[in-house]
């Protein structure tokens, strides 16, 4: 979503609840772009700056390159265009018939091509295809996966959702949550995962977040984007609590949750360690002006 902003004068005439149902309902969903909530939802934007940070490991990868879940390819394509120069070749994966046929679209401009591959399938290269493989937010990282079609001395590089992100939001819908059901995603538990895969994973940064969301309209939109944010999500099943986030909404003039990212790299052992491009993501291209997450 985008970043915090002032927010816009509002409409003259305020939208009525059925209005903003409708208008979150009727938002297409395929993609990453965040652009339509903009006024409507912020989020805050993790220090490290993902896609900028992506922009220079791909400015200094030698060898072919792997998106895994790139989702619309948004975040890819924003990189590819803002590498000092391109890897020799990019592949970038994606499960979700609609985000596949808009990856493919996005990316065709860079020369990256798209596969379409199920989340949980093995992923459809052979091993040690990849000095580089990078993903924002998957599903969840295939860390044996991930270590197979790395090359020695290859990297992982990705922004992951951390632990309990937008629960706010989540149990607002269905409830306190069970304990494991929170505390999935554990930065370091994905470390202890990547390490029992043979990789040793070089940095592990989390942050915690604000979110706020202006409008009803934007809260459907966003449970309608990311479904698995409340499983099986539909206006007509949660109105009833729907109007009275609007109405909570409309008293207090945003609700608010907070997001959990975290920024992992991991290495496959056995190569020569600037595979992949050298250096940690923590490096000079996260403090670039402008970066993006």
């Amino acid at each position: 979503m985008p970043r915090p902003r002032p927010r816009p004068r509002t409409r003259t005439r305020p939208r009525t609840f059925d209005e903003l149902l409708a208008e979150g309902a009727s938002v297409p969903t395929e993609g990453w772009d965040f652009s339509w909530f903009e006024g409507r939802a912020v989020e805050a934007r993790p220090s490290w700056g993902y896609a900028t940070t992506l922009a220079g490991r791909l400015g200094t990868a030698d060898g072919p390159v792997l998106d895994v879940q790139t989702g619309g390819g948004e975040v890819l394509a924003f990189a590819l265009g803002r590498a000092r120069r391109r890897p020799p070749r990019v592949v970038a994966t994606e499960g979700w018939p609609p985000n596949v046929r808009k990856a493919a679209r996005t990316l065709r401009p860079y020369g990256a091509a798209l596969v379409a591959a199920a989340e949980a399938a093995p992923l459809p290269f052979a091993d040690g295809s990849f000095s580089l493989v990078v993903s924002r937010h998957p599903v969840r990282p295939h860390w044996h996966e991930i270590a197979r079609v790395l090359e020695p001395g290859g990297a992982y590089l990705a922004q992951h959702v951390g632990p309990a992100s937008a629960f706010e939001l989540v149990e607002f819908f269905l409830g306190p949550q069970p304990e494991e059901s929170r505390t999935a995603r554990d930065p370091e538990r994905e470390r202890r995962d990547a390490e029992a895969a043979g990789l040793e994973v070089v940095e592990l940064r989390a942050e915690r977040l604000r979110m706020e969301f202006f409008d009803i309209a934007a809260v459907v939109h966003f449970l309608r984007k990311v479904i698995w944010m409340v499983p099986g999500f539909t206006v007509e099943e949660y109105r009833p609590r729907l109007r009275e986030l609007h109405e909570r909404i409309e008293a207090e003039g945003s609700f608010a949750a907070h997001s959990s990212r975290h920024l992992v790299e991991a290495r496959r052992p056995g190569g020569p360690g600037s595979s992949g491009g050298a250096g940690g993501a923590g490096g000079s291209e996260a403090a670039a002006s402008g970066r993006r997450a």
